[in-house]
């Protein structure tokens, strides 16, 4: 797989992949066929997953160009939002027009910038990362509605994506008004390209949040290095990353140990995710 050379302060170009990756997501889908299903996404169609990634990048652009801090301006941002394109091309211009601000922006704001942001990191660097990530996920998405082959994947970018995956969009930091159930002991994920390696215990959330909302999810509790582990899940980084987020793999994903302990991992990669 190739790889993508860290920046100065050790971390990778996520604005130079935000580009690359968007750039493959639209070749492939400008060719593929208007009443293809995006088989990952079975509600979709092929003008369906063009449109989401560009009203997802039109909304980011949005919240860095107009340096948006807190989400009572989400509304206003909402309201802003373009009409969906009837035609095909129309779309694409407007994809083109999403895309190109999304990465300019993130270039001419400085990285620790604070923006609004769900996660916990309010910076313009982790937009710019989480972006990155969107655009890759969505490239996969975009290569197997158009039976297209799936072009290498950066796997730097791809063993960080394991990474925000895990403690990100499917892992749980301890926090007050709510609790973590385990529903399984802990399992080893292993990168055998990167030479990393998380230690993940399945939990179940609940709780009710700031904004009054109940949880009830699956989630894992993440740690750095190995541990004592009842199974493990091994295998290059591009893999991981796509099973963590439930897309077909390419090579081969090794997984020992016990079953039961495997099969809670798999409740919680088994939560959609967005």
């Amino acid at each position: 797989m190739p790889l993508s050379s860290p920046r100065e302060d050790g971390s990778l170009p996520f604005i130079d992949h935000l580009r690359q990756e968007s750039a493959r997501f639209r070749a492939v889908l400008a060719e593929a066929d208007a009443g293809a299903q995006v088989p990952t996404c079975p509600d979709w169609h092929t003008d369906d997953l063009l449109w989401h990634l560009t009203e997802v990048q039109w909304f980011w652009g949005e919240i860095v160009e107009q340096r948006i801090t807190h989400r009572t301006a989400l509304a206003a941002v909402e309201a802003a939002k373009p009409e969906r394109p009837a035609e095909r091309a129309a779309l694409l211009e407007l994809f083109d027009r999403a895309s190109h601000r999304l990465a300019q922006q993130l270039s001419d704001t400085p990285p620790e910038t604070e923006l609004w942001m769900w996660a916990d990191d309010h910076s313009a660097a982790y937009i710019a990362r989480r972006q990155a990530h969107e655009a890759l996920i969505h490239r996969i998405d975009a290569e197997l509605t158009a039976g297209a082959d799936r072009a290498p994947v950066d796997c730097r970018l791809a063993a960080d994506g394991v990474d925000e995956a895990l403690r990100i969009m499917r892992g749980f930091e301890p926090e007050p008004g709510f609790s973590a159930t385990p529903t399984g002991p802990a399992v080893t994920i292993a990168l055998v390209d990167g030479f990393h390696t998380w230690t993940v215990t399945p939990v179940r959330v609940t709780g009710t949040d700031a904004d009054g909302d109940t949880w009830d999810v699956q989630r894992f509790l993440v740690l750095d290095g190995p541990a004592e582990a009842a199974a493990e899940v091994c295998g290059v980084a591009g893999d991981l990353d796509a099973w963590l987020w439930d897309r077909p793999v390419i090579g081969e994903i090794t997984r020992t140990g016990d079953e039961q302990a495997l099969a809670q991992v798999d409740a919680v990669v088994g939560n959609a995710i967005d």
